[in-house]
Formats: structure tokens, sequence, C-alpha cells
């Protein structure tokens, strides 16, 4: 591209009105947003950040909310949607967010992470089994559905004791629900997603009720532990309760899945980097890193400034929506030696796929560990993995990943 048409394409750009081809490859955009206007206003009056530097600092700027009331009610109404996003973790600000993450956290462990990898080792095995079944009678594979999506469904169902034949529409509503923070919703989209919500609410009141009358050990059931809460007696209300269930399911699937996906594709289009983690396995902490980097699977987060601030030498008003684009500021080559090159073996890689300070996601470690058993599993088993047809993405802005992704497994 020349340094005009770079200018051009930063100067049109709109969250609100992108053209097909950016859904394939957002990053040459990104690349001339940093380089022509890193502090992006946009035409609803919001500020894009895509430098590094400004997206971290905002992240650790404490004057930068992440209540979402103001923002979504426009957007949502009084609706199933609106109360589900302003009551879950990620949306709210201290004291509320202090004391959800706490509970959320005293759930999610280190031991409690140690004590699910042996249930995800096996699952990931039976998934890889019956894909060389497939494989084995000449069938291509949807790594998508046959791999990536499955093991993060199965892992949060597992982990809240979802009996297994109530699991089918989870990944369905999940999708719904997320779709509607694109930053242009239709209103079949938001309709979608208002269904979604009360089928879900619906559907967990009835296992919440269960679940109190005939708890399960708390040790190794995170629904039970949520639901009695702390020894200090402190607990999540019903409504806290039920949307956190739902925001466990929609973090951990979309982000372990897109991981899974877009790590497969990278490994495929750089079989260098795949040849060295077959070569040197122990490399598989840092190439997890690396495809988190890379194809970061949230792309978008936002704040609203409740105080003036700088970003790449320009004030922004007290007041103003901002948009932290995660996948521009992770291949910001001011951050990153040769940020558009996949190196499995990055150092150092202070990459900011799961945010940064006080809301990093809470399951960060479960997805790490989940996606660490896949990758290296997957590669174990299959000494080919090679693309068997044309993949397609996800024709979504805030998160990016797969809806297939055919490949050929020997």
């Amino acid at each position: 591209m020349t340094l005009s048409h770079d200018a051009d394409l930063a100067r049109g750009f709109q969250l609100s009105a992108l053209p097909l081809s950016f859904y394939d490859d957002p990053y040459p955009t990104y690349a001339a947003l940093r380089a022509h206007d890193p502090v992006r206003l946009l035409d609803n009056g919001s500020v894009l950040l895509t430098r590094y530097d400004d997206v971290a600092a905002l992240y650790r700027l404490p004057t930068a909310s992440s209540d979402k009331k103001r923002e979504f009610f426009p957007r949502f109404g009084d609706s199933p949607l609106y109360e589900h996003h302003t009551s879950s973790l990620i949306f709210n600000d201290p004291p509320s967010h202090t004391r959800v993450r706490r509970l959320m956290l005293g759930a999610l462990n280190q031991r409690a992470i140690t004590r699910m990898q042996p249930g995800v080792q096996k699952l990931v095995d039976d998934l890889l089994n019956a894909m060389a079944e497939r494989a084995h009678g000449g069938e291509t594979v949807d790594l998508i559905t046959a791999f990536a999506a499955a093991i993060p469904i199965e892992v949060i169902g597992n982990l809240l004791a979802f009996p297994r034949e109530d699991r089918e529409p989870l990944r369905g509503w999940s999708l719904s629900i997320l779709s509607a923070l694109e930053p242009a919703p239709s209103s079949a989209v938001i309709d979608a997603g208002n269904r979604a919500v009360t089928d879900f609410i619906a559907y967990l009141k009835g296992l919440v009720a269960d679940r109190r009358a005939h708890p399960l050990d708390p040790n190794e059931d995170v629904l039970t532990r949520l639901i009695q809460g702390e020894a200090d007696g402190e607990r999540l209300s019903e409504k806290e309760l039920l949307h956190n269930c739902i925001f466990l399911l929609n973090a951990g699937h979309e982000t372990t899945t897109n991981v899974i996906g877009s790590g497969v594709q990278a490994l495929m289009h750089f079989p260098d980097e795949q040849r060295r983690l077959r070569a040197d396995p122990s490399l598989i902490g840092s190439a997890v890193e690396e495809m988190l980097r890379y194809d970061s699977p949230v792309q978008l987060g936002n704040r609203l400034l409740t105080e003036a601030a700088e970003f790449s030498g320009q004030r922004v008003p007290a007041g103003t929506y901002m948009t932290l684009c995660i996948g521009a500021a992770n291949r910001d080559a001011a951050q990153f030696d040769d940020p558009d090159r996949f190196d499995i073996g990055r150092k150092p890689n202070r990459q900011l796929a799961f945010g940064h300070g006080d809301h990093a996601c809470a399951g960060m470690n479960v997805a790490r560990m989940e996606v660490r058993i896949a990758m290296a599993s997957l590669l174990a088993r299959f000494a080919h993995i090679e693309p068997a047809g044309e993949p397609l993405r996800d024709r979504r802005a805030r998160f990016r990943g797969f809806s297939r992704l055919p490949v050929r497994l020997a």
C-alpha cells in the first residue's frame, strides 16, 4: 500500500460501515489507523484507539469506566440483553465488580484449574478419536464444529455440572447474546439475543433451584460454590448468579473457540512454525501466547472516560466513549518486533488479548489451559494438518474467529 492510500484508509474508517474485506483481514486497516489517525473520532462520537501504549494506558486508567448502563440503554432498551450485559462481571465497576470478581476467582482458583486438567485431556482425546475415525474414512473435518467449539462448551458445562442432555443449545445462545455487542447490530440480531437471554435464564432458574435443593461438592462444582458463596457469608444475588453463569459460558466459549481455530490456521499458514512446535513441544506455552497476540480472539473493548485523558498527544474530554482496538494494539511494531510474523517463541510477548489490570479476564487461566492441552494433543495425534477447502470467517468485528475451518488430518 502507498502512504496516500493508507492515509485515505484511515480517514474513511468507520466501525458502523465495514467492507467485507475487513473481516477477512483487518490488520492493514489497523496499521493505517496507527500511523495516520491513532485517536480516531468515529461517527457516533466515540474514539477508537489503535496503538499499544494508548490501549494499555486506558486499561490502567482508574477514571475509565466499564459500566455500560448509559451506553447500552439506547441500544437495547429495558430488555433481557440490557439486564444481562449490565449485570455481568465484565461490564461493571467497583465496588460491584470487585466483589463479584473475588467470588468468581474463588471458584476458578488454581486448585480448581488443576483438578479440571485430566477431564479436559480426556475430552480432547475423545474428540481427537472421533476426528481420527472420520479422517481414516477419507472425510475432511470442520475443525470448529468437531473440535474448537466443542471443547469450551463441554468444559463450562462440566464446571457448572449442566446435565449432558441439556448442552445442545448452549453454543447458539452464546453466539446470539454476544453478536448483539457488535458495533452496529441489526434489529434481527438484537431480537435473537433477547430470546437467547430469556431462554437461558429460564433454564438456569430451574438448574439453580435444583442445585440449591441438591448441592454438589463445592470443590468440584463451580455452580454450587457460587450459590454457597464464601465462608464469611458473602455471596452473589440471584440476578448476579444467573447472569454471571451466562457470562462464564460466553467468555469461555468465545475466547477458546477462536484461539484454537485461529491458532490452527496460523500453524497451517506458517508451516515452519508448525514444524518448530512439533520438534519442541516445550514451546506450547509461548505458542499459545503468540496465538492470542497474532489473531486476538476479542478485537474490541470499550470504556467511558469519567475524566479527560490524553492519548498519543491528543486530549480526549470526559464523557467520551472509548473503543480499545486490542487486535491493532497486538500488532503494533512499537511494542512487537516484526508484528505480522507468527513466532511461537516470541519473547517478550506482553499481548493484551485478555485485557489488563483489574479487568483482566477472570477465566484467562482456564482458557490458556484448554488451548494448551488442545493444541499440544492435536499436533501429537496428527502428523499432518492441512487445509481442505475455503475457511469461513465470522463476519464480526468485535470477535475474530472462524465459523468453519475444513482440514485434512493424517
